[in-house]
């Protein structure tokens, strides 16, 4: 039996009921994707793991690892396990990644000589994962500790990738417009721009998700 519905603001409940009962009934096969997903960008940030210190390498797959909290998410709520703060770090993730990688790629990289189909899989397979947020809330509590594991790292995250590098250089994703004669230029107002939709995003994923709780709360109360 899937998990009831709230009545919650269509801001934190976008999706038609439909939708998410879909996805939950199909969270098995979801997980499998996400997992396939996972291993692609890893291959996909191959060049950027060889240039890093290795000690760095866990802040560099920030879109892999969010396919891969969703997964865990997702194999979570079919084995019934209480794992509310993999729930947390998967909206966040979902919602971040899935809404910063198509503004760098539409806004700030463009196509450039990225091929067709992996441009367009970029952009789509992100949104995707923005859509998939969605459906967590149907089985997540989203308890104030679940939602400071996951605004932490994220938090930490958006620091060490933009601001303050702790092994020789920034970790984010490669932002190829900043790239001139082959050298990443983080004085560029690309870098600026990347970094400020990061925090954004980072910011409007922990208010939905605290936003769910506190309705949730209130709709008990009455």
């Amino acid at each position: 039996m899937l998990p009831e519905r709230d009545p919650l603001p269509w801001y934190v409940a976008p999706l038609p009921k439909a939708l998410e009962d879909l996805g939950l009934r199909l969270a098995w096969l979801i997980a499998a994707v996400n997992l396939a997903g996972t291993a692609f960008g890893f291959w996909y940030y191959r060049a950027q793991f060889a240039a890093a210190n290795p000690l760095a390498w866990p802040f560099i797959p920030d879109s892999p690892v969010a396919t891969l909290f969703i997964a865990v998410s997702l194999i979570a709520f079919k084995l019934d396990l209480d794992a509310d703060w993999v729930h947390a770090l998967a909206f966040v993730g979902l919602l971040k990644l899935g809404l910063w990688t198509p503004f760098v790629q539409v806004v700030l990289n463009g196509q450039g000589g990225l091929a067709t189909w992996l441009y367009q899989f970029l952009i789509w397979s992100h949104l995707a994962m923005a859509l998939e947020a969605f459906i967590i809330h149907r089985y997540a509590t989203f308890s104030v500790r679940a939602v400071a594991v996951a605004v932490g790292w994220y938090l930490f995250n958006d620091v060490v990738d933009y601001f303050v590098p702790l092994f020789g250089d920034v970790h984010h994703t490669w932002i190829r417009a900043e790239f001139v004669g082959g050298v990443q230029d983080h004085t560029l107002a690309v870098h600026d721009l990347a970094a400020a939709w990061a925090v954004v995003l980072t910011v409007l994923a922990t208010f939905l998700a605290l936003a769910t709780r506190v309705t949730r709360l209130e709709l008990a109360e009455n």
